[in-house]
């Protein structure tokens, strides 16, 4: 599998890191929250689903990416970095982890880790994406942008209230789905990252310790 690790020499936690539907494991975005991730302890092991390293437009089909997900954890825990695994992605990668995690815990992951997840189309509001999170049995932290067109936020807070003490939400304020912000508010896209990376940092913490996964 084509991958890509970023370790920082301290690290408190591995990501297993999808991309979203439309880049690969190499666009900008990522490798910004990369670099952002390990400067706060978040090593990352970015893959690309088999869709893109063929170089079609089609994402596949979901059992196909859940597959691929599965493969990527279990290849992360091999590079030897001994290392508390949490997994996720940008939007479908995200949506495409807990999904596999919903139907069988992935090996070893302590927690997933959502950048935009995407509740549902642009203008089709609805929450039908969400329903498998209630098997998740796992902490997830959910990193949204206030503007973000694929999720409406009452309804995110509703699915996010639902899911109880195992859901975290953290918002973007303007942010959209890629997590830009208008250059009035005077947050800069480095301002972004960090706030994303330090997010991660603070919530890992938590979950790296096994203790503190909810079972209920």
């Amino acid at each position: 599998m084509d991958h890509l690790l970023t370790a920082p020499a301290v690290a408190r936690a591995l990501l297993v890191l999808a991309h979203g539907a439309g880049a690969g494991m190499r666009h900008a975005f990522l490798e910004r929250a990369a670099q952002a991730f390990a400067q706060h302890g978040i090593a990352t092991y970015r893959y690309e689903f088999p869709y893109m390293q063929a170089k079609k437009s089609r994402p596949d089909s979901p059992a196909v990416a859940e597959a691929a997900v599965r493969e990527a954890v279990v290849a992360a825990a091999r590079e030897g970095l001994e290392l508390p695994l949490i997994a996720g992605g940008k939007s479908f990668g995200g949506r495409m982890t807990s999904q596999a995690q919903s139907k069988e815990p992935l090996p070893g992951v302590r927690g997933l880790v959502f950048l935009g997840f995407p509740l549902h189309p642009p203008g089709r509001p609805g929450i039908s994406r969400a329903e498998h999170l209630l098997a998740v049995r796992a902490p997830m932290l959910f990193l949204q942008g206030t503007r973000d067109e694929f999720a409406q936020l009452d309804l995110l807070r509703g699915v996010v209230q639902q899911l109880g003490d195992r859901a975290t939400l953290h918002l973007i304020e303007e942010g959209d789905h890629s997590f830009k912000v208008p250059k009035r508010t005077g947050t800069s896209e480095d301002d972004v990252m960090q706030e994303l990376a330090t997010t991660i940092q603070d919530w890992a913490a938590r979950v790296a310790n096994p203790a503190a996964i909810p079972r209920g």
